[in-house]
């Protein structure tokens, strides 16, 4: 559920970022990286024909800015698992440092939880066997509880939950991010932003990026 006032940032994480699309218009990468942030997550694709028409900008930007940066697909159940991580493969050049790949699931599609389930781990392996780097779920509580928990118990887990106290992941699994709130403010974007926090300092975030080590579960 969309939060309609502005998200304060929260105290007591060390390492803070951004998640952005073409929504956020043009983005001012230089005036972003000079506000205590560390990384930003930046949309690349949506189903199997979708591309953000600002991904390369941002994705181009925001490493000239030095940020730390990561590319998200948005998920469509609706759409087999193979042409949508396709479609994500097809724009997204990962470089050294980058932080893993990101499926986003959100959303319902008019197909089972088990063709679901079973698209979104084509997706996953499919992107992980062609980086060879073990993509993150960004997911929220709801569908986190019906798609992911169980069945995706060894991946990196992105919560969204508009709040100010942390959410619970079951199954033993901490939330290495966590989106916060959706209506941040900062110099350089014009609208409102997501904001992140990461469940680490610098020195994790730079351990778990890509070109570090071979693909890795999250029982770090």
């Amino acid at each position: 559920m969309a939060c309609h006032s502005t998200t304060e940032r929260l105290e007591g994480y060390d390492v803070h970022g951004i998640d952005v699309s073409h929504y956020q218009s043009q983005i001012d990468w230089e005036k972003i990286a000079a506000q205590d942030l560390s990384f930003a997550f930046i949309k690349a694709s949506e189903g199997e024909s979708i591309t953000d028409s600002l991904f390369q900008y941002n994705w181009k930007q925001a490493q000239k800015a030095g940020l730390k940066r990561g590319a998200y697909h948005f998920f469509r159940p609706s759409v087999p698992g193979l042409r949508q991580a396709l479609q994500f493969i097809e724009q997204v050049n990962m470089e050294l440092g980058d932080l893993p790949p990101v499926l986003d699931v959100e959303v319902d599609g008019q197909v089972s939880d088990i063709v679901t389930i079973n698209r979104i781990r084509s997706w996953l392996q499919i992107v992980e066997k062609h980086y060879k780097v073990r993509p993150i779920i960004y997911t929220n509580l709801k569908y986190y509880k019906r798609f992911i928990a169980g069945n995706f118990d060894d991946y990196r887990i992105w919560m969204a939950r508009y709040h100010t106290i942390a959410p619970s992941v079951n199954n033993g699994q901490q939330w290495t991010f966590w989106q916060y709130g959706n209506r941040g403010k900062l110099d350089g974007i014009e609208g409102p932003v997501d904001l992140n926090v990461f469940n680490g300092n610098l020195q994790d975030l730079d351990a778990m990026s890509y070109g570090t080590g071979p693909a890795v579960s999250a029982g770090y």
